[in-house]
């Protein structure tokens, strides 16, 4: 019960939540008080517009969120008139949705903020077939009253951001914490799961998209407001807080091991099992502090990390002792590095915790502003990012060539068969349809499955009892959890949305069942076409559209290796440069990681190549792992000079990653020369880790047992380097073989 109660106020004291209380207090307020005071028949176009104009509300800077709903407002008075003044006229009614639904579809190539504003357009297009006004007069009232609406919610949009000026920001940190918590037990799974590693590693994938697109959010949020309006105590901390999320990532990137040598190993799984055991521990405490950020708690003592953590170094002892030396050597260079990531990342937990329970000093953090700015990725919107698009090689304008197929093929279809509501149809198509097929199956399974919960509820309900005053209280309260739970739980969602629809008609009309009957197959026929128009129409099939995603993955990777080279060189000179150069790997990496499971959606068939591409995916990752793993060390330890063997390898691997960009784009690399023997190199970097081992062996001989600590981070950083560049070599080896491959089947 308790495990519950908690649940319910992270809901309650959740962004989410409060983002569906304020649209329902935007949307309902007009009504409540226009008709209290009998000018009802006004409050209906208001609500409209609060409603229409909400999607563009999303997480963001002031600035931007104001000039999208302003644009969105523009936007849905010019679709409602127009779509009003048209219907008297099939032909012009039918040229407007095509030139509507094909116009505003395409918005969404300048991204996600522009999808939402495109969202209430073609919403707009289709609500205006709901309003039944007769002479133009009456239309421009009605949009008037519309846009009214609109800036009606923009200013309950401020309000409610002055009151709660930090929800957005609690609530991303929040997320971003816990996903990162999964992501570290996930991890922990990989180190013994050998069975179910292609499986896990699947859903790393995932993780590490949701955490890119988190900080991505985060970085407008927390240094872009920051830029303009200075820092606050509470701007600090949610900073700091960020900072270390990044920091974790990052380490658990440069965690991801060689799989084969760990197998090769540790045949006996026991001496991970402390390892293993850590990073769960970890994980779950950082699901815990996302929970404490939202409840405003503070954190208590956990001794279970220092303990854990305590465990895992004794574990190293235990495996040399087990083992012997000098044969243990490298598993238990293994073992210690490993444990060097998990101490730092448990710093950064402790960080974290600091910053949560106001310890004196624990929220100054020092950025430049013009280095902040940096790591800002502006939208592009000018005009010839549409005209780059205007070709059907482009994934958004088949998209929007095969909405404005389905919408109006949806519409004539209503109008043929006289569908009583037949733009609840287009509504399904307008909510559904992605540009992705995999997605719109799911959404369209989502959207059926939720309606016929909601209408089932609904009927339950309205033959319990027949009170109006009781369909008025769950029509409100459904709106609230609809719009709180859409971008959650979309099946919840839309269940929610059709009880919401069905107690609003029933104030109307008291025939609810007819409602609830028009709704459930209104729904199925919407869904059907947006399905079928997806898997017909122009398709876009991932394993065919990868190659973009890909050159940018391998170029983004060639980048952070060349910018690791340079850290190696000058940590102070060099390490923004570095931090940028990892956040576009990273965020490349998340795009490729989002192509591939946009791939596993698609239909069996369309699936061409899928382990090829599965390959070049897991490739990809790894080898911006290997790299985060060089580069760590290099920040946290203190490091030799870099040797020449390091940079004839370096440049081997940008060369060979220069190189499979050039397959797939059909271009000529533009190569440096490598003036040393690459194979001598490598042996060069190993041949550094055996001497330093042999001097280590005749040390013990002699009875200096006792390793001191600049003795330690030579051997780690001499094994570590060599280690990690010669997988690399091997990795952009296979890269290179892979995209010679996949460019000869596409």
């Amino acid at each position: 019960m308790k495990a519950l109660l908690t649940t319910i106020e992270i809901f309650i004291k959740s962004a989410h939540f409060y983002r569906g209380v304020r649209l329902t207090f935007a949307a309902v307020t007009p009504l409540a008080v226009l008709g209290y005071f009998g000018y009802f028949e006004y409050a209906p176009a208001i609500t409209m517009g609060a409603f229409l104009n909400a999607p563009g509300d999303i997480p963001g800077s002031l600035k931007r969120k104001v000039n999208a709903i302003l644009i969105s407002i523009a936007l849905t008075m010019l679709v409602t008139t127009t779509i009003l003044f048209c219907k008297p006229y099939l032909v012009l009614l039918i040229a407007a949705l095509a030139v509507f639904s094909f116009t505003i579809s395409l918005i969404s190539i300048y991204g996600f903020r522009a999808s939402m504003v495109s969202f209430s357009g073609l919403l707009a297009m289709v609500l205006a077939f709901a309003i039944q006004k007769d002479t133009a007069f009456d239309i421009l009232v009605h949009v008037i009253l519309m846009g009214c609406g609109g800036l009606w919610y923009l200013l309950i949009s401020i309000v409610f951001r002055i009151i709660s000026p930090k929800k957005d920001e609690i609530q991303f940190l929040s997320d971003t914490l816990s996903l990162i918590g999964d992501y570290l037990k996930l991890r922990a799974r990989l180190l013994t799961k050998k069975s179910k590693r292609q499986e896990l590693i699947q859903q790393a994938f995932i993780l590490q998209t949701q955490i890119n697109e988190k900080h991505e959010t985060l970085r407008e949020l927390l240094l872009l407001e920051r830029k303009r309006t200075g820092r606050s105590h509470y701007d600090e901390k949610h900073l700091l807080i960020f900072i270390s999320s990044v920091n974790i990532f990052e380490l658990i990137e440069a965690k991801h091991l060689n799989y084969d040598d760990i197998d090769r190993l540790f045949s006996d799984k026991k001496y991970l099992k402390a390892s293993k055991k850590l990073n769960k521990i970890m994980g779950n405490d950082l699901i815990h502090l996302s929970d404490l950020l939202i409840q405003n708690d503070k954190t208590s003592d956990n001794d279970q990390l220092l303990n854990a953590l305590s465990k895992t170094k004794e574990n190293i002892a235990t495996y040399v002792n087990d083992i012997q030396l000098p044969k243990a050597r490298e598993g238990a260079l293994l073992l210690r590095n490993l444990y060097d990531y998990q101490e730092q990342i448990l710093d950064e937990i402790n960080a974290i915790r600091r910053v949560m329970a106001n310890v004196k000093d624990a929220s100054k953090v020092s950025l430049k502003r013009q280095n902040t700015s940096q790591f800002l990725t502006l939208q592009e919107y000018r005009l010839n990012v549409i005209t780059q698009n205007f070709s059907l090689n482009s994934t958004m304008f088949r998209h929007a060539l095969r909405f404005t197929v389905a919408i109006i093929f949806a519409f004539i279809l209503g109008t043929v068969l006289d569908i009583r509501n037949t733009y609840w149809i287009l509504l399904t198509i307008i909510v559904i349809m992605r540009p992705n097929y995999g997605l719109t199956k799911d959404r369209s399974k989502d959207r059926i499955i939720g309606t016929l919960i909601g209408a089932a509820v609904a009927i339950a309900i309205v033959l319990l009892t027949q009170n109006v005053v009781v369909y008025a209280i769950l029509a409100i309260i459904s709106l609230t959890l609809a719009f709180a739970l859409v971008q959650q739980n979309y099946k919840s969602s839309a269940a929610l949305i059709t009880i919401n629809i069905v107690f609003v008609y029933s104030l109307i009309n008291p025939d609810a069942f007819q409602v609830i009957q028009y709704r459930v197959i209104d729904t199925i026929i919407g869904a059907s076409i947006a399905v079928v128009a997806n898997y017909s129409l122009w398709p876009s099939w991932e394993a065919l559209n990868l190659k973009n995603v890909l050159v940018d993955a391998l170029d983004k990777n060639r980048k952070y290796l060349l910018a690791t080279q340079m850290l190696y060189y000058d940590k102070n000179e060099n390490e923004l440069a570095y931090k940028l150069a990892r956040k576009e790997a990273f965020l490349a990496i998340s795009n490729l990681n989002a192509a591939f499971q946009r791939l596993t959606q698609d239909p069996k068939s369309k699936q061409i190549e899928f382990q090829l591409i599965y390959d070049m995916v897991t490739l990809n990752q790894t080898m911006v792992s290997a790299i985060a793993s060089i580069g760590s060390f290099i920040i946290n330890h203190k490091t030799t000079p870099a040797s020449k063997e390091f940079n004839a390898l370096t440049l081997r691997i940008a060369n060979t990653l220069e190189a499979s960009c050039s397959i797939l784009d059909n271009s000529q690399a533009e190569c440096e020369t490598v003036t040393i023997d690459i194979e001598k190199a490598q042996e060069k970097l190993m041949e550094t880790y055996h001497s330093l081992s042999r001097l280590r062996d005749e040390n013990i001989q002699k009875g200096h047992t006792e390793l001191d600590t600049e003795t330690l981070h030579n051997l780690q950083e001499a094994y570590l380097i060599a280690s990690q560049l010669i997988w690399l070599k091997t990795l952009s080896d296979n890269l290179r073989k892979a995209t010679l491959k996949y460019r000869q089947v596409i």
